[in-house]
């Protein structure tokens, strides 16, 4: 795998890692919490986190069809903090499957989505999903602390 392959799957991992910590030793209940309105729980976001990673590096880079039902992602209800794992550890596996496919040259190739109909640039979906990884981590590391003020 190219060096930056490598990089791009070291911040993905720290990233599940810290989705990982915001979820761990949470009862079921705060999984299901919503801080407010407008709001997602821990639990839609990991699922949404997942189902994403696996549309923009799985389908739009790696070409391999995700099958994405957006809209169930935001309704996911009971899951256990095990099988949220599981779905990020899916995920990041998925991911790497994928990256260790690609090749420098395929960075440049555009590929039409089956969700928006726009053209994606390869290089722009992985960035994407970086950026939106990221972001959704962010939301459960600040939720596990309003969670934890609010009933620790």
């Amino acid at each position: 795998m190219d060096s930056l392959f490598v990089d791009y799957l070291n911040r993905l991992e720290a990233m599940h890692q810290g989705a990982k910590e915001a979820i761990t030793g949470l009862p079921p209940e705060a999984l299901a919490w919503v801080p407010g309105p407008e709001m997602n729980s821990f639990t839609v976001l990991v699922v949404h986190l997942a189902g994403s990673e696996r549309f923009w590096v799985g389908e739009m880079a790696g070409q391999e069809l995700a099958g994405r039902v957006r809209p169930e992602e935001f309704a996911a209800t009971g899951l256990t903090e095990a099988e949220l794992v599981q779905r990020l550890d899916e995920s990041l596996a998925h991911s790497q499957q994928v990256l260790s496919n690609l090749l420098l040259t395929d960075l440049d190739k555009m590929h039409m989505s089956s969700v928006h109909g726009d053209a994606y640039r390869v290089s722009w979906s992985l960035m994407h999903n970086l950026e939106h990884v990221a972001l959704h981590v962010g939301h459960m590391q600040i939720m596990r602390q309003m969670w934890q003020m609010g009933n620790g």
